[in-house]
């Protein structure tokens, strides 16, 4: 598995964890009062630049870990590598410290370096190799999110892509019986059809548009509804002009007043009230429950589908409160400060 290009550790972290290390060593012998300040500063720079290198290298050779390494969540081979690696640095190191301050015991001093080498090395693997893990944990979850979020805005954009069939064929059943009768709306009803298909041509790419649009559409969508059901349906609207310019996913409002008439009764002798109204943070679309005597099959995707949208969109949930009287759905206002 390769490293992503992404993935970096900042710099500032890798030159001051190095020169704080460097410090760090030399304060035994600054407290002791009893000391060679060449050794001390040749003890400091030691450790500062192994320290360097084995940050740099560390983190070069990420790219040789395994995807099945990276999965157990610790990689044997690279480990004792580095450790390999790191003892003939701090060899090399230590050689030169020798051939510069020739009076320095050369073996004790060494033993101490490569223990320290050591001890660094590992620290520093463990360290980077956890940021990796991490690193490469957040990347799938991310995926998976990115995933999710995809195929809900699918889900989404069939959705309100879908004109239920029934809709149109009973909204071109209803145009043609106009048309025969010589019904003095035959044209306003074209009008409002051609509005309604405008408006889902224009705004059916879109994840948020406003509601002030939204309801253009609903009354374009309501206008046919009517001109169907007469006096068996009845919609009735109040949303406040503040609501008005705040956000929704387009066609929700739609897709709600649909879900009323698809599971609910319409007909002269039994109007089908649907209310829409502001109401503090919320949009609330409410019918009186008359349900059918042959109830349509329902999958419930359209109500989970939108809520699921509002999750994405808004970090909140829809409110559904249905009883034995009324079924209401309380949409969260998504003003313009919202971040989407």
């Amino acid at each position: 598995m390769k490293k992503s290009k992404s993935f970096k550790i900042s710099g500032s972290i890798i030159w001051l964890s190095s020169l704080f290390l460097g410090v760090i060593v030399s304060l035994p012998s600054l407290i002791q009062h009893q000391y060679n300040l060449y050794e001390v500063i040749a003890n400091s720079i030691i450790t500062f630049i192994f320290s360097l290198f084995v940050w740099y290298f560390n983190i070069y050779t990420l790219p040789v870990y395994t995807s099945k390494e990276i999965a157990r969540g610790f990689a044997i081979y690279p480990l004792v590598r580095n450790l390999l690696v790191g003892v003939a640095v701090m060899f090399l190191l230590s050689y030169i410290q020798q051939q510069i301050l020739t009076h320095i015991n050369f073996g004790p001093v060494m033993l101490m370096f490569e223990v320290r080498g050591v001890l660094i090395n590992l620290t520093f693997y463990m360290f980077i190799h956890l940021l990796y893990q991490t690193y490469q944990s957040q990347q799938v979850s991310i995926e998976l999110e990115r995933s999710k979020m995809d195929n809900l805005a699918a889900q989404f954009e069939l959705l309100r892509q879908q004109v239920n069939p029934h809709f149109l064929f009973n909204t071109l059943n209803t145009l043609k019986y106009m048309v025969e009768s010589g019904d003095e709306n035959s044209v306003d009803f074209i009008l409002k059809l051609s509005d309604f298909y405008r408006f889902t041509l224009e705004n059916r790419k879109l994840d948020l548009i406003r509601m002030s649009e939204e309801l253009k559409i609903l009354q374009a969508y309501i206008y046919l509804l009517k001109a169907r059901f007469e006096q068996g349906f009845e919609v009735h609207l109040q949303v406040s002009d503040k609501h008005k310019a705040s956000a929704v996913p387009p066609f929700t409002l739609q897709l709600l007043v649909e879900n009323c008439i698809k599971h609910n009764i319409v007909a002269p002798n039994k109007t089908l009230q649907v209310s829409i109204y502001s109401e503090g943070d919320y949009i609330v679309i409410t019918n009186n429950v008359q349900p059918k005597m042959t109830p349509e099959t329902s999958t419930g995707l359209g109500l989970e589908n939108i809520n699921e949208r509002y999750q994405q969109l808004l970090g909140k949930s829809i409110e559904i409160l249905p009883d034995y009287k009324t079924f209401t759905v309380k949409l969260p206002v998504i003003d313009e400060d919202s971040n989407h």
